[in-house]
């Protein structure tokens, strides 16, 4: 069982390539690892070959040569996939291998691919993430791990690679729970930020001076400093798309009613978005839940 993972002749499997995922995959090819890399559209992956991480057509190929495997898809759908069925990551990794799903997925599905992966003398971590596309590009993701504290501590090495600040949350499925609690925060965060502006803008006032005031104060937030401008300028590409936040939103909906708790703000702000979501907004940053203000 391989303990160390630290660049020197480890092998990283990296599963998911999208807006994020490219990011994070070449930090780990350059800080040393040898990188085996796996996309359902291959052509997101020419980069990352480019500059010399090596191409499986499978994610079984990446389980059976890889040390570690990071799988950072799109829905719980696609996790259940990866991860399970005669294809999958559980099938065909080697025993001692680390399985570190990325994605914001089900607390409940991160627990079920723990007790299968011990069953099978495999290690897996839930390690959901937040920074958005700025924080991939920069290294600089808050990461939320769940997991055996044991297995975390191993993977530090290369989850230090990705982010700034990594904290172990609990046992399985606590990674995904924390991950859920800040879409929460960032869900209602959002609906400020654009009617902050919409405001601004109402009332006559320069919505630039505006921000330079107030995103110091006690208004300050991630939203307001990083998708505020991107508003100003009507720049809507996704950082994060409104169909993953969608969907993040309904789990947290389904873990919250299943807790007993009544989510009144994350409530409201599913419902905007799924006006979006009808107007053909899907694929759009879900900053641009201002348009519905415009």
């Amino acid at each position: 069982m391989r303990k160390d993972l630290s660049p020197n002749g480890t092998t990283v499997g990296f599963i998911g390539l999208g807006v994020m995922g490219g990011s994070m995959a070449g930090h780990l090819l350059r800080a040393g690892y040898r990188l085996c890399v796996y996309n359902r559209t291959k052509a997101k992956a020419d980069k990352l070959l480019q500059q010399g991480a090596e191409w499986c057509d499978s994610a079984a190929e990446v389980a059976r040569r890889a040390d570690a495997v990071i799988t950072m898809v799109g829905y719980p759908r696609d996790v259940e996939e990866v991860y399970f069925g005669p294809g999958g990551l559980l099938e065909n990794a080697r025993p001692g291998t680390f399985l570190i799903d990325m994605t914001t997925s089900s607390p409940g599905l991160a627990m079920r691919i723990h007790e299968e992966a011990k069953r099978r003398n495999l290690r897996a971590l839930d390690a959901p993430v937040t920074g958005g596309d700025v924080g991939a590009r920069e290294a600089k993701l808050s990461i939320m791990v769940g997991g055996e504290r044991e297995d975390f501590e191993a993977v530090l090495p290369l989850l230090r690679v990705m982010g700034t600040n990594i904290v172990h949350q609990g046992g399985a499925g606590a990674g995904q729970h924390a991950k859920m609690c800040n879409q929460i925060a960032i869900a209602s965060n959002i609906i400020g930020v654009c009617e902050a502006i919409a405001y601004a803008r109402k009332a006559g006032l320069d919505p630039e001076k505006v921000l330079q005031s107030i995103e110091t104060g006690a208004a300050g937030s991630w939203s307001l400093s990083n998708y505020g401008p991107r508003i100003l300028r009507g720049d809507f590409r996704p950082g994060f798309y409104i169909k993953h936040f969608v969907k993040d939103m309904d789990i947290a909906l389904r873990e919250a009613e299943a807790m007993g708790l009544d989510a009144h703000g994350l409530k409201l702000a599913r419902s905007l978005y799924g006006r979006l979501v009808e107007r053909g907004e899907e694929n759009s940053g879900n900053h641009a839940l201002y348009k519905l203000y415009e």
